[in-house]
């Protein structure tokens, strides 16, 4: 048995690819993990997808850093598109999963990789001006790296819906 269980929901399934796809242009995401003591443990984050990899930044310490020192297994989730149809009591939506495991550690080039890439992601128009303020803050600010083994993508569409974002999807209904 896979340790990663199949969608329920087979007419919800969004091919590897179109999740993908979302996980490149997601806004943000949700690291779920496992927390200390027994609690689950989640947290928004922004980040940037590159291959098989996730990069965000945080503080050098932490409860998350904590959490992930004792289990690296996480999963990370991207919405997308949605949109409630209160007359079919139901949302029309578009999500990803990756899961994996974090790394921490990394080597300084790597580190000003993901760096860069986040500005490039979030802030475009200052990216000559973001050597400054992240070489100002470098020694302070921690990057991790999750490295994907298994990626999942859900969505419910609806014709209404499809129609009005002038979108369609033929793989998902």
């Amino acid at each position: 048995m896979s340790e990663f269980r199949e969608v329920r929901r087979r007419d919800r399934i969004w091919d590897e690819a179109e999740a993908r796809r979302l996980l490149a242009q997601g806004e943000y995401g949700f690291l779920a993990m496992n927390g200390i003591g027994g609690y689950a443990y989640g947290v928004p984050l922004s980040y940037v997808y590159t291959g098989d990899r996730i990069y965000f930044h945080c503080a050098p310490q932490g409860y998350k850093l904590e959490c992930l020192a004792a289990d690296a297994r996480v999963c990370f989730c991207v919405v997308g598109r949605t949109r409630v149809v209160p007359q079919d009591f139901t949302t029309a939506y578009e999500s990803a999963m990756a899961f994996g495991r974090v790394v921490s550690g990394l080597s300084d080039a790597e580190k000003a990789e993901a760096l860069d890439g986040l500005v490039r992601k979030y802030c475009p128009d200052h990216v000559a001006r973001s050597k400054t303020y992240i070489a100002r803050s470098f020694a302070r600010t921690n990057v991790l790296r999750l490295d994907i083994e298994h990626v999942t993508g859900k969505c419910k569409r609806m014709k209404e819906y499809d129609d009005e974002k002038n979108r369609t999807d033929s793989n998902c209904r």
